[in-house]
């Protein structure tokens, strides 16, 4: 059994960097096997789209979505420590708290959006096989019985995380498999009768899904890569195979799963909801491999999201410690699991959710790649980590810890990606201009990249230092935390 891990955002040293490309591709696979992610492929078949519409607007958005997400993984590959933190050579050691925010707010939704859908599906199946009652009470148990499951597998870290996923990666494709075979008899392509186009017309439908459905799952990862790299070593990983390993792993690990719930949307006729019907049509012998796949995946993908979330409170709140954040986020998260429940429409909530956070990280993810290109993976490791010492002074402290061009060049592209999304919940001003059709995602990267590009035109990234000075330690600041503390 692995030993708890003890480190929050520090930088992990090379002796401990013993990760390679394999594991990017076991972790992303075997995470990503779950029905949190499958329940993304109903999503076309609820906005009234047929199996091949389905098919053709996740496969573009995954494409799209991948291309645009998977170079981030090489930042930390060259940092040594989690994509937030090291968004401080850009937005400043203070700055970098948007990607921390960003990425807080991401890991939370698909947590409490898994733990939701995998405590429904297993609380049906158990109700079909024992005649286990479905009341409130029998939903908070479940809910709080996979919450406590993926708290312990989060708290241990990234070692067990990994272990976890190799298992996931293997088992779950066995149980999808079976799946297929499990629906086939009641498979049709056409949607079901009581779900007309969301949008009103085929192609502003399609355009949503692209985004709602195939874009949002590589967009989820804009934060949560680094947590993962950080952990290779450059020098005897090259970064083009770190890459390939990144991208077959969102691609495989991402499509595999949302195609098996766009066909089992179409085979069970969900059309407003997808636990239910899943659970309703699944064959009698399915069922008991349906109830592990719903346990076992959802501790699995959430354990991750989880895991993230505590590193990225940790670098919010310096003072606190992994462990602590992690069971922090986990209560909000469950929290979020009963709001969803019992109070939020599944449809609605998930569309407005992924919609509004890629408005929102997508600017940040752009911002850090051409930051990335600038500076040619040349990063100074101690100057990033200041704001964690509660320290100040490196070459990335700019102006009080922040990049006032880089930040307001984030600002401007969220607020114009908000402006053009298009929810169940929110419509933006800015889809009077676009047709009514959704374009947050091209507007809100497009926005906040050539306003970065732009405004630091004239900059130099700054250059580690051979011999850096040491940053000037705020009066009083105690001594780092055994988490922080060099091996």
């Amino acid at each position: 059994m692995p030993t708890i891990e003890q480190r929050g955002v520090d930088t992990v040293p090379e002796a401990e960097r013993t990760s390679g490309p394999r594991d990017l591709v076991s972790i992303l696979l075997g995470s990503n096997l779950c029905l949190g992610v499958i329940v993304f492929g109903w999503l076309p078949v609820s906005f009234g789209l047929g199996l091949w519409a389905s098919v053709t607007s996740v496969l573009a958005g995954t494409v799209v979505g991948v291309a645009v997400t998977a170079p981030l993984a090489l930042v930390s590959l060259r940092t040594g420590t989690n994509l937030s933190t090291s968004s401080g050579a850009f937005f400043g050691v203070r700055g970098r708290l948007v990607g921390s925010v960003v990425g807080l707010l991401l890991s939370l939704g698909y947590t409490a959006l898994t733990l939701w859908i995998g405590g429904d599906v297993m609380l049906g199946t158990l109700a079909r096989l024992f005649d286990v009652p479905t009341g409130a009470g029998a939903h908070t148990l479940v809910y709080v019985l996979l919450a406590s499951c993926t708290v312990v597998a989060a708290v241990y870290g990234y070692r067990l995380l990994l272990r976890i996923s190799r298992y996931l990666a293997v088992g779950m494709t066995l149980l999808l498999l079976l799946g297929v075979l499990a629906y086939a008899g009641d498979f049709t392509t056409a949607p079901p009768p009581d779900t007309p186009y969301l949008l009103g017309s085929f192609w502003p439908t399609w355009l949503l899904s692209a985004v709602a459905a195939g874009l949002s799952g590589p967009v989820a990862f804009i934060t949560l890569l680094g947590d993962y790299t950080r952990y290779v070593s450059p020098e005897r990983h090259r970064p083009r195979t770190v890459l390939r390993a990144t991208c077959a792993g969102l691609f495989v690990g991402l499509l595999v799963p949302q195609l098996f719930g766009t066909f089992t949307a179409l085979a069970a006729r969900a059309g407003l909801d997808y636990a239910g019907p899943l659970v309703a049509t699944a064959a009698p012998w399915y069922l008991l491999p349906l109830l592990v796949a719903a346990g076992a995946g959802s501790v699995g993908n959430a354990g991750l999201m989880l895991y993230s979330m505590g590193l990225d409170l940790d670098a919010i709140v310096p003072r606190a410690t992994r462990t602590t954040a992690t069971l922090v986020v986990a209560a909000v998260a469950t929290a979020l699991v009963f709001a969803g429940h019992f109070a939020w429409d599944a449809r609605s909530a998930m569309t407005s959710f992924v919609l509004l956070l890629t408005a929102l990280g997508t600017p940040w993810a752009v911002i850090t790649l051409i930051g990335h290109r600038r500076c040619r993976g040349a990063y100074d490791a101690e100057a990033l980590q200041v704001h964690n010492r509660r320290a100040k002074g490196g070459i990335y402290w700019f102006r009080a810890g922040w990049h006032p061009r880089a930040t307001a060049s984030w600002a401007l592209g969220a607020v114009v990606g908000l402006a053009a999304v298009s929810t169940p919940l929110y419509e933006g001003p800015l889809l009077a201009l676009t047709g009514g059709v959704d374009m947050s995602f091209v507007l809100s990267g497009l926005a906040g990249g050539m306003a970065y590009a732009v405004l630091t035109a004239a900059s130099t990234a700054p250059a580690p230092a051979p011999a850096a000075a040491p940053a000037t330690a705020t009066a009083g600041a105690p001594a780092p935390r055994p988490e922080t503390a060099a091996p």
